[in-house]
């Protein structure tokens, strides 16, 4: 078992102290002790919002303050803290940087958003990441995404392939789209067969409103917990052996044919060509 804490809260744009105070506020008053290995999840960049634009003066060095930050929080509480993404600075420019602190306070992974938004100028401001992003905690194989990751299929089939049970995934989602946000959910759980637990933000940035309903799914469908649009949360226990029994059952993975999915590969450049004839 895996206990899932949905931590759907606002973000105040470009407010590093007050977006940590909430997120602390938040632990004091919905944790509750278990015996169970406890990961939460946190909205994207919940560090300081949309400020994409001003990086340089609102991003955080290599995500060091937020590591510092949910390491202590992660240390008093024993909780391991997945998703929640930041606006971090690194040698390649500004990225979407989600975060894995374990319950001893230690970043033990990240993951940089693959797939900007070009409607929030994320891929003219950010840097993408092209790294898939799996880890273990307490047993379970665990892949991460960011929001506009959600509508490529491809990216979280990749992370299923690798053998995760759950996808956590942070967001900003809007409203405007929130059926969008809730169907896909659904569809990346079931194709997949593996638990999604989605955190996102509600509240308004600049007119945009946010649209809340964070989701745990489970690897048939159903909705373990679903959010409302306002501020909340909860924690959901999950057994991750139901997404191998599964898979076990539909044995879609076993069925698959690769060798038909060819418009998946982009068509080879003529100097791609020569490379391989040569």
């Amino acid at each position: 078992m895996l206990r899932i804490g949905i931590a759907q809260i606002d973000v105040k744009l470009g407010d590093r102290a007050a977006n940590f105070r909430a997120v602390s506020g938040w632990m004091k008053r919905h944790h509750r002790p278990s015996e169970l290995e406890t990961i939460v999840v946190l909205p994207e960049i919940f560090d300081v919002g949309y400020v994409i634009s001003r990086a340089e003066k609102y991003g955080d060095m290599e995500a060091r303050e937020a590591a510092e930050f949910l390491g202590g929080l992660a240390q008093k509480y024993n909780v391991c803290f997945a998703g929640g993404s930041v606006l971090a600075l690194t040698e390649r420019g500004a990225v979407n940087r989600a975060l894995v602190v374990s319950p001893d306070g230690r970043l033990v992974a990240h993951y940089d958003k693959a797939h900007l938004v070009p409607m929030m100028d994320e891929d003219r401001y950010l840097s993408a990441g092209s790294e898939l992003c799996v880890f273990e905690f307490g047993g379970v194989k665990i892949s991460l995404a960011i929001c506009y990751d959600l509508r490529f299929c491809e990216w979280l089939r990749m992370g299923a392939l690798a053998g995760a049970q759950l996808c956590i995934i942070s967001a900003e989602w809007p409203s405007s789209r929130i059926d969008h946000w809730k169907t896909l959910l659904r569809a990346r759980a079931i194709e997949n067969m593996m638990f999604v637990a989605a955190c996102n933000r509600v509240g308004v940035t600049n007119s945009e409103a946010f649209g809340g309903h964070s989701a745990v799914i489970d690897p048939w469908g159903r909705a373990l917990y679903e959010g409302s649009a306002g501020e909340e949360g909860a924690f959901v226990d999950i057994e991750p052996d139901e997404a191998t029994d599964a898979r076990n059952f539909i044995k879609a993975f076993a069925m698959r044919r690769p060798e038909l999915y060819k418009l998946l590969q982009p068509p080879l450049k003529k100097s791609d060509n020569e490379i391989k004839s040569s």
